[in-house]
């Protein structure tokens, strides 16, 4: 079976056609005319795992257990709550701050990322890995062209990221000694805390290794401050990696690791 094919939707143009060229050339994948056909048809005829389609102004990526496409999901509430006030408790277990370096390992749907691009301001810097390429390529696109006004700093927030389709262990071990303030993992669950058919399509196309110790040991090299984990409440990586646990709120299901550097023996 073939991983995936390139298509258009059914209504195209010539900003389209050629988008979908641009695409596939790029992904290194075959470009299928729609010709009317429905993605169901398009999967069974060509053995394709996934159909990329292509929009005027999107992505989609469809498979048989749903649709994957860009949007910014909870980091649109999130900057707003963080605008009045309110604490964001991945912002501090990173210790954000305007102007730091921040290397996200697990760029996934991006939220995270434009959260925290949103912290470290103009003057900050935040880099997206992605193992995936066809989750790099949906999630990078839709960062540079999704249009969200509201609210104030989330469009700019999305265009400062820089998305980098590779694995980590392999980008962290080129990178120098001190390099960013921050390396953030959250890694795929192992047990979703939810059924969500949002994040369906991304969990098959994502990397479910756990993150090993020799990425861990890269990442405090890297990391001038902190080097962050997130995970479920129940899970026992925080323990087998030596993260300092803190709790993702009162009743949160979520919770963060902390390592820092400055402390950090290599045993602890």
């Amino acid at each position: 079976m073939n991983t995936f094919i390139v298509t258009t939707c059914r209504k195209v143009n010539r900003q389209i056609t050629e988008r979908a060229g641009l695409a596939a050339q790029q992904l290194k994948a075959e470009l299928v005319p729609r010709q009317d056909r429905s993605l169901e048809e398009l999967q069974q005829e060509l053995k394709a795992a996934a159909v990329l389609v292509v929009k005027k102004n999107s992505y989609v990526l469809a498979k048989s257990d749903g649709e994957f496409f860009f949007h910014p999901s909870m980091a649109h509430l999130r900057i707003k709550n963080f605008r009045r006030g309110e604490a964001d408790h991945m912002v501090e277990a990173m210790g954000l701050e305007e102007g730091m370096e921040v290397l996200d390992c697990t760029l996934g749907f991006g939220a995270d990322a434009i959260v925290a691009s949103f912290v470290v301001g103009e003057t900050g810097r935040v880099t997206g890995l992605e193992s995936s390429h066809l989750i790099a390529f949906v999630v990078g696109a839709g960062l540079q062209e999704l249009v969200q006004p509201s609210p104030v700093g989330l469009e700019a927030a999305m265009r400062r990221i820089r998305v980098v389709p590779e694995d980590y262990l392999t980008y962290l071990k080129a990178q120098a000694d001190n390099s960013v303030d921050v390396v953030y993992f959250d890694p795929m669950f192992r047990s979703p805390l939810s059924a969500s058919a949002a994040i369906a399509p991304l969990r098959e196309l994502a990397d479910h290794r756990p993150v090993t110790k020799a990425a861990l040991v890269e990442a405090c090299r890297v990391a001038r401050r902190r080097v962050v984990l997130k995970e479920a409440f129940y899970s026992q990586e925080f323990s087998r990696l030596g993260f300092h646990r803190v709790s993702g709120g009162k009743y949160s299901r979520i919770h963060y690791g902390i390592i820092d550097v400055r402390k950090w023996t290599g045993t602890n």
